[in-house]
């Protein structure tokens, strides 16, 4: 289409358009003519694809969700509350693992077995080809372990943010929220106690009351990943529980990793959060608290005094005193633990400990006992008393084969190493022994007894 030339120099940026172009009114005017071909569409087909997305679609908040808890009631919560936030957001909450897009485990550190069955639910999960996101106590106090890496984690404490985990999950990104919750850098309990929640059992509410312990135990998984102790306030704890009996429940459980350091971090105490929550729990409920440590409950117990009492007479109990300065025979088969003394038992079975004396093993040995204990006795051997040997003839050593007799040995032909075979039953090597036939046997004892009578018979007759 002509237009002005680039070679003549324009005194307004309009004149850059010629007589010849088409002016803005007429193709303004041009516009209305135009008529647009009506499509045929299956209005039927429409109307499925508006309410239904493409399977292949990554739309957030319409998949389905597996959810699988291992290990503790806290845990157990932690769990109802990510069930609660994700379905309240448009997600299904499936029982079918197979027939869900995302899996959510929810893992405990506490025993191998436990962490075997996450790892291993992992690996399933892999193998079909589903989304995952790792929760609980696994990933977040072993957040560097091989089978975990490229996967979405959420931390114990970060368990209100898990649509946000799902969702990118579901977009094919992976993502880790492990930090912790702090409030003018002091450490917070964890997600807030008012989130939706999904109860496994509608009958039962669990309520975490606090976080991580006070302990510092090498052994223990769960301190590295819950730490240290993070106390909820009093007036959430009574507002949840209110709640939960406002929607049918009948009993509510007390958890965290140590009920009765409660409090210890806030200004209160576990029986303050008792009494309160004894104000509101309707008749006929029921309260059940938690696992705690002794040395953090003891001092909250009436029956602290009386286990002190209990403890004492216990320790002071001698059942054997009356025994001191008796005589009794003991036969001694035993060291003692500390290889300091000899072991022996008298006729009812109780135990005697002798001096170290070699001669004394395996003899019935005459002795006072001088002292005793709550599991012993000591005892000091008679002067001049005889030692009796209970054994017809010298033992064997130790770890010498028993039942080697010797007509056993006259007949084994060779060295006993010889006679060693493989048993066809298995691959442990064994001995086989001689049969003697049932007739061979009546024949030597019949003669063994003639035998007897003859030397009877000769004894008598030269006396």
């Amino acid at each position: 289409m002509p237009s002005a030339s680039c070679d003549t120099l324009l005194d307004d940026i309009e004149d850059i358009v010629s007589q010849q172009d088409s002016k803005p009114q007429d193709r303004h005017f041009a516009r209305k003519h135009i008529v647009p071909k009506a499509r045929r569409r299956n209005t039927q087909k429409c109307l499925q694809e508006e309410d239904s997305p493409p399977s292949d679609s990554t739309i957030p908040g319409i998949q389905k969700i597996w959810i699988r808890t291992w290990g503790c009631s806290h845990n157990n919560s932690d769990g109802e509350y990510m069930a609660g936030q994700l379905a309240a957001y448009g997600y299904k909450i499936t029982e079918n693992a197979s027939d869900a897009d995302l899996w959510l485990l929810n893992s405990c550190t506490v025993k191998n077995p436990a962490e075997d069955h996450f790892r291993n639910s992992i690996k399933r999960a892999q193998e079909e080809n589903k989304k995952i996101v790792l929760a609980g106590c696994v990933p977040q106090a072993q957040p560097r372990q091989d089978y975990l890496q490229g996967l979405s984690v959420i931390g114990v404490q970060q368990i209100d943010r898990v649509v946000e985990v799902v969702e990118e999950t579901i977009k094919g990104h992976s993502v880790r929220l492990l930090g912790q919750k702090k409030d003018n850098g002091k450490r917070l309990g964890g997600a807030p106690l008012d989130l939706p929640k999904i109860r496994k059992n509608p009958l039962i509410e669990i309520i975490s009351i606090n976080t991580g312990c006070l302990n510092a135990c090498t052994y223990c998984k769960t301190k590295h990943a819950r730490g240290n102790l993070a106390s909820y306030p009093i007036d959430e704890l009574v507002d949840r529980a209110k709640q939960s009996f406002q929607e049918g429940v009948c009993e509510i459980w007390l958890t965290s990793e140590d009920t009765g350091a409660y409090g210890r971090d806030i200004g209160t105490d576990l029986p303050t959060l008792l009494w309160k929550l004894v104000e509101v729990i309707p008749e006929g409920a029921m309260l059940r608290l938690g696992m705690t440590n002794p040395p953090y409950i003891l001092e909250h117990l009436e029956k602290k005094q009386r286990t002190k009492d209990l403890s004492r007479v216990f320790h002071s109990y001698s059942p054997y005193d009356h025994k001191i300065g008796e005589r009794q025979q003991v036969l001694v088969t035993e060291e003692s633990f500390d290889s300091k003394f000899y072991v022996a038992h008298n006729r009812f079975y109780e135990q005697v400990l002798v001096p170290k004396n070699p001669t004394f093993m395996g003899k019935m040995v005459e002795v006072d006992i001088y002292e005793s204990g709550k599991h012993f006795m000591k005892g000091q051997p008679v002067a001049d008393a005889k030692v009796y040997t209970p054994s017809i003839s010298k033992p064997l050593a130790k770890g010498e084969v028993s039942g080697l007799t010797e007509e056993f040995r006259s007949r084994r032909g060779g060295p006993l190493s010889s006679m060693a075979q493989r048993d066809p039953a298995g691959s442990k090597v064994g001995l086989r022994l001689p049969r003697l036939h049932p007739d061979g046997a009546l024949t030597v004892s019949v003669g063994l007894a003639l035998l007897a009578l003859l030397l009877a018979f000769f004894v008598k007759l030269y006396n």
